[in-house]
């Protein structure tokens, strides 16, 4: 499937889609992204031995931003509520307090969110949620991605 073959795809935008997970949480884990720009598209993917979810779900949007080799305009698709309402809801307050959450708990994952600020900042980004496992393709193929990656980590394990 071509990136420009996307419906409603804006000119001159980089579309990613991002997906983490572990089996069990925590244990194993794996992410993905798929980059796309015009005619272009672009996987990457990793895996940890031993991580959370949350931790895959930060790592793959952080990789997908970084991989770009220019201030761009990006659309970025999760399925992760998670990374969404992080990047576009909580951040400024957990920032303002410190890294604090409100109830002055540290905030879980201050090291993928810092790594994740640094990699948005030269960026125009824009995140959307899309529902996974819901038949939306790109997103259903970053899924398989990143549980190919979690299952070539648990088949090196000793």
């Amino acid at each position: 499937m071509a990136c420009e073959a996307e419906s409603g795809a804006e000119a001159g935008v980089v579309e990613i889609w991002t997906d983490g997970g572990c089996k069990p949480n925590p244990g194993p884990g794996g992410w993905a992204a798929l980059l796309c720009w015009g005619a272009h598209e672009r996987e990457i993917s990793g895996a940890e031995p031993a991580t959370t979810n949350n931790r895959m779900e930060l790592t793959a949007a952080a990789a997908a931003l970084e991989a770009l080799k220019r201030p761009c305009r990006v659309v970025v698709r999760t399925d992760s509520e998670y990374l969404r309402n992080g990047i576009t809801r909580w951040l400024t307050d957990w920032r303002r307090r410190g890294w604090r959450t409100a109830s002055r708990e540290p905030v879980a994952n201050q090291d993928l969110w810092q790594r994740l600020l640094a990699a948005e900042s030269p960026h125009e980004v824009r995140w959307e949620w899309v529902r996974g496992h819901a038949g939306d393709a790109r997103n259903e193929r970053v899924d398989r991605l990143a549980t190919a990656a979690r299952e070539s980590v648990e088949s090196a394990a000793p």
